[in-house]
Parts: C-alpha cells; structure tokens; sequence
C-alpha cells in the first residue's frame, strides 16, 4: 500500500477550518459537562462521553469524505435525496415520541433524528439539479423544481413537528438560486411572495408553536411556563457580564433555573454566557467567522458550479443554525429549539454537520490551484 498517496489529500486540508472546527468540537464538550454537571460522575459526565464519542465517529468521517472527489456525489444526488426523504416518512410511521415530537427513529437501540440526514440529501440534490450543464436558470421551471425538491422535505418535517430545522431549508435553497446565477428579479419576486404568504403560517403552525410567538412578543405572559426558559435564558446572559462567574460556577446552569432538558442543547450559549462571559462568547462567534470565510473561500475557488453550491449551501445551513440559536437565546427571536452547530449536545447534527464539513473540504482539497 502506498501510504503516501493514501494521505497526500489532507495535507491540502483548509488548517483553519479545521482548528476552528476542533476548537467548537472542544468548547461544546466543555460545557456540555458544565450543563450536565452532576458531582456523583466523576470526570466526565454521560453526555459528555456520549458526545465525544459523535465528535470521534464524525471527525472520522469528515476526514473521510473530504479525502474523496465530491463530484462523485452528483451521480448519487437523487438517491441520497429519496433516502432522506425515505426516512422522514418512517418517522411519521413509526418515529419516536419525545417531548410529544415524532422526529427520531430508534435504530439498533441508537436515536436518530433523520431530519439532519434529509437536510444533506436535499442540499445534495438541489445542488446536482442546479449544476447540471443543460439547466437553463432563467426558466421560471428551474426554480419551481428547485423549491419542489426544497418543499417535500420541508413539509415532511413540518409534520413531525419541527419548525425550527424545516425553516433553515429556506435560507439554504435561496442561496443556492442566487450563487448559481438564477436572475434577481425572479429571486425578488419569491422573496416578496413569501412574504405575502407569511401571514397564512399562524393558521398553519401548532398551538404550542402559537405560544412561543405570544411569548416571545410578551415573556410576561406565562412566566412559570411557556416563557420560562426564555426569561432564564436572559438572565444567565445578562448576568455572565464581561468575564462570566467561571466554570460550573453559573448559578442559573448549576442550580437549574435554566432547565437541564435544555441546558445541553438548545441553550448551551447562554451557559457559554454565563460562564464565560461576553468575552467567551466573542471568542465562540470568532471561530464559527472563521469557518464562514474558509467555507467561503473553498466556495470562491471551487473547481465547478456543483461544488461551489454545495460550499456555499453547507455554509448557509450552519450559518442559520448560529444565527437563530444565538438570537434565541438573547431574546432577539423565538424558541425554535435549534442546536449550535458542533456545541450543543446531539449525535444525529454533530455527525451530518461534520459530514458537511468534509464536503467543503473535498471541495477545497479539489479546489483550482492558483
């Protein structure tokens, strides 16, 4: 075996993008232990364990997938594509009821929420569509399959249901019209229908989904309720200061006003906050800055269209998962309970985001050498 061969591809490896992915991959098992704390575990907690050990199997497979040609990808676009929608509906058959959401299936007595693995099939097959040589852009029927292939997955997941993870399929499919060259005019008139239709979402949301809204617009409404965690959520910010009280020293984390059903997941940056202050924030939004411009930048010397979409679709789906969590947890938007991106407590988003990750490495490994 030619060793040297074997590892040729990762000495061409973005190092940035991969130390700011390690770095997040460190602050999340950081806090997870902090927000899971418990005395009697000793060093390392359940979840931290677990985590790690997701943060292993999709480090493995990021370097994996990015050593590989990711062209060879867009001659298995659509069946990724089926798969993942495959998956969504045997959630609805015979998915798993948690916090009275259907979104994961038990697989060998592992928990998967196949939501994560649809989102990568449809960025997949949109990207494939949108590249393909024969695609005309300004055919009004390009982008209606490109929305077609958005939609399913979106309404699927809307069923489960999931608002939060169906919506960042809408960031990540406009982007993808746009840097494939589909004209302004037909992007401005989407934008503006879908804003024209945003009204009718009330009526089409769930009650509880109705309530986050209500709260969010008055946190006063039900303080003991449905507006708990956002209320604690501000205070843990809000109290961390510039410095933050220090390491398993946050009083709204420690003491469980911030609930630990939460803690770990969709609020892990207020414990970040808490603990590590406006400064240890900074620091945890300079590294997700750095992995925007190195996602950027294997985007802008892609070798083809197909991996500059891909780049920049993978760019887009994290980046609206920072965005909302970030807002979220300030009180600048609704609770939609999504994660942060390689930090909250999860299997099925640390290894599809490391998944992607390897994507946009492939693409970088294979970039044009200038």
């Amino acid at each position: 075996m030619n060793w040297r061969s074997l590892f040729s591809p990762f000495k061409r490896l973005d190092p940035f993008f991969v130390l700011a992915t390690l770095g997040l991959i460190g602050v999340g098992l950081l806090f997870i232990y902090s927000a899971s704390y418990r005395a009697e575990e000793g060093m390392l907690t359940a979840m931290t364990r677990k985590q790690m050990g997701w943060a292993l199997a999709g480090l493995a497979m990021m370097f994996g997938v990015a050593r590989y040609d990711y062209r060879a990808l867009m001659g298995h676009a659509w069946l990724l594509y089926v798969g993942g929608v495959v998956l969504l509906l045997l959630v609805l058959i015979a998915g798993v009821k948690v916090y009275g959401a259907y979104r994961w299936l038990n697989v060998f007595g592992i928990r998967v929420q196949p939501s994560e693995f649809a989102k990568l099939g449809a960025l997949i097959a949109m990207a494939a569509y949108l590249a393909h040589p024969s695609r005309r852009l300004e055919d009004p029927q390009t982008m209606a399959v490109v929305l077609g292939l958005c939609g399913l997955p979106f309404l699927l997941i809307m069923q489960q249901p999931d608002l939060g993870t169906a919506m960042t399929l809408l960031p990540m499919a406009f982007m993808l019209l746009f840097v494939a060259g589909v004209p302004l005019r037909s992007l401005l008139v989407l934008a503006a229908i879908g804003l024209a239709l945003l009204p009718l979402g009330w009526w089409i949301i769930d009650d509880y989904q109705r309530e986050r809204l209500l709260v969010f617009l008055d946190p006063g409404r039900d303080p003991l309720g449905a507006g708990w965690n956002k209320i604690q959520s501000e205070i843990a910010v809000g109290s961390g200061g510039l410095r933050g009280k220090g390491f398993l020293m946050g009083t709204q984390n420690i003491l469980g006003f911030l609930p630990r059903t939460v803690a770990p997941t969709d609020f892990i940056f207020s414990v970040i906050a808490e603990e590590s202050g406006f400064l240890g924030c900074l620091a945890v939004l300079c590294l997700y800055l750095v992995l925007f411009a190195s996602g950027v930048r294997a985007a802008w010397r892609a070798r083809d269209l197909f991996g500059r979409l891909l780049a920049v679709g993978m760019v887009s789906l994290v980046f609206s998962h920072v965005f909302v969590n970030v807002a979220m947890t300030i009180g600048m938007m609704p609770i939609t309970g999504l994660p942060l991106p390689l930090i909250s407590y999860g299997g099925s988003f640390m290894v599809t985001t490391l998944i992607g990750f390897g994507i946009i490495q492939s693409v970088y490994v294979h970039r044009i050498t200038r």
